[in-house]
Formats: C-alpha cells, sequence, structure tokens
C-alpha cells in the first residue's frame, strides 16, 4: 500500500466525522499506550485557537479548534500504522490523494500553531468579537486620521477597546493607536 518508507515520524492528518474529533485523539493515545506504539505514532494533536467575547465589560475566552473534523497524527507512515489509525472508529481517511497520505512539511506544522520543540499547540491568533485580529487588515473611521483608509492590527487591549495599528503615513509604516470603535474590518 505505501510506496515510500520513513523511518522518521512525520506530521499527517486524518479526517474524522464532525465531532468526533477529541474521541479519535483519545482512542489513537489508547491504542499506542495498549499495543506500545509510542516508538511509531509520537504524537497527536487538535489544533485550537482562543476565541476571546466581551460581554458587556466581562471579558470571555474559550476554545475553537482550528480545523473541525481533522487531527494531527506524529506518526512513521507504514503499513502498519496506516491501518492502526485508519481503522479507529470516527475516522474516515488520511488527507492525501486516494489512499495514500502525504506528509506535512514543519513549517506547515508550525504554520497551523504547534510548537515543534515544546511539543505544546498554542494559539495562531486570537478572534474577538471585535471581527479581526492581530495581522489583519482593517478599515478605519474617515474622520479619525485625514487621509488614512486602512492599517494592519499590531495589538489589541486586553479589554478590547484599544487597537495598535501601523498605517502607511507620509510614505512610511506608521505605528498608531487608535479606540477599537474607529477601526472596523475589512468586508
Amino acid at each position: 500500500m505505501m510506496d515510500d518508507y520513513s523511518l522518521d515520524p512525520k506530521w499527517y492528518v486524518a479526517h474524522t466525522y464532525s465531532g468526533y474529533e477529541n474521541k479519535v485523539k483519545d482512542n489513537i493515545e489508547k491504542i499506542v499506550e495498549n499495543r506500545n506504539l509510542s516508538d511509531v505514532i509520537t504524537d497527536v494533536r487538535i489544533p485550537v485557537e482562543t476565541v476571546v467575547e466581551m460581554d458587556g465589560d466581562q471579558k470571555k475566552e474559550s476554545e475553537a479548534k482550528m480545523f473541525p473534523s481533522y487531527v494531527l497524527v506524529k506518526m512513521v507512515m507504514n503499513d502498519a500504522t496506516w491501518h492502526v489509525i485508519r481503522n479507529i472508529t470516527g475516522v474516515t481517511g488520511f488527507v492525501g490523494p486516494g489512499s495514500k497520505p502525504v506528509a506535512l512539511t514543519d513549517a506547515e506544522v508550525a504554520a497551523l500553531g504547534i510548537d515543534l520543540e515544546n511539543g505544546e499547540e498554542t494559539a495562531v491568533r486570537k478572534t474577538t468579537s471585535l471581527g479581526f485580529a492581530v495581522g489583519d487588515t482593517v478599515a478605519i473611521r474617515e474622520d479619525v486620521l485625514f487621509g488614512v483608509n486602512t492599517a494592519t492590527v499590531t495589538a489589541i487591549s486586553p479589554d478590547l477597546k484599544k487597537v495598535n495599528v501601523t498605517a502607511l503615513m507620509f510614505g512610511r509604516e506608521t505605528p498608531i493607536e487608535l479606540d477599537a470603535a474607529d477601526v472596523k474590518p475589512l468586508k
């Protein structure tokens, strides 16, 4: 089934039924422990992001799955490990053409928010109830900065009332602090 074997574990993406991500992760971890497969299936992750919402004056943080119906598995891909993962209840297959899984590069995994060195998930971005996050381009209210229509968000205050942006002014990127009410997401 697998053409090229690798002795080094690589990250693969397993597709699951909707809502089965945690169950699949738990089942993989149990099978790895029970069958002593920790040398060939080394890690299982479900990337999440922190979502910040304002409820009146209260800030509420929650976690949301970044890629619903997908689980990342770091494993040595061979016929046996493919079969183990593929036959877990809730797994529909691997991401890749046909039945051949395609490994992610380290850069792709890092972009998904997995800290490869510490083995921890990290939030790639905090999404807020403001409708934008750090790194997004936003529209600036017309009467705030004459001639400046857009800017890039560089920071959002913990209370979601102030937004730091960089905007092109006088031919160079200029940092500016604005009230959150003065910016809105670009449509």
